[in-house]
């Protein structure tokens, strides 16, 4: 069995993460907390990095971030704006939300953040994400100071794309836990 020293947060994306994504099977499965966000579909920035400062809070900063998707920009408007340090970060699958491809329902998310995170970050991403392309995965992991792991034609590295437990990514996890 897998035991971690710090506090795993759970930061699902646009949508949430449904219960055969392999953020949910985490949650169940190592009892890492969701950050609920008041709005899912249509999310607002403010709403979503005060829900996580206040989830981080509760933990002292013996935290691990785990977002997906729009959940990664969402972590660094959050460290940007509040200034606080946490263990680490996974940034998993990150969306652009300057792309063509991005969905218009979303408030606040954009430009993207391109500022050094004041913490260390591992950045998952896909040769195939609809959602960002290489080259600007690239960037952001490279403005965020994130170390870029690259696990080919993955989509958006969701259980649409076949992602349960994906053990891969929890070996991410206790990497940060272990600094």
């Amino acid at each position: 069995m897998i035991t971690f020293d710090s506090k795993v947060l759970i930061i699902p994306g646009l949508n949430n993460s449904g219960p055969q994504h392999w953020q949910s099977l985490w949650e169940r499965d190592f009892n890492f907390e969701r950050v609920i966000q008041q709005d899912w579909d249509t999310p607002e920035c403010d709403d979503w990095i005060k829900a996580i400062d206040l989830a981080v809070g509760r933990h002292n900063g013996n935290v691990i971030l785990v977002g997906h998707s729009l959940a990664c920009a969402t972590i660094v408007i959050w460290a940007q704006k509040y200034g606080k340090v946490v263990k680490g970060a996974l940034l998993v699958s990150p969306s652009d939300t300057e792309a063509d491809s991005y969905p218009l329902v979303t408030t606040g998310f954009t430009p993207m953040p391109l500022n050094k995170l004041s913490f260390p970050s591992i950045m998952v991403a896909s040769t195939n994400d609809f959602y960002v392309t290489p080259d600007r995965a690239r960037y952001f992991a490279n403005r965020w100071g994130s170390e870029l792991t690259f696990i080919g034609d993955a989509s958006h590295i969701n259980a649409q794309a076949g992602f349960g437990p994906w053990p891969e990514g929890l070996e991410m996890v206790k990497r940060l836990d272990q600094i």
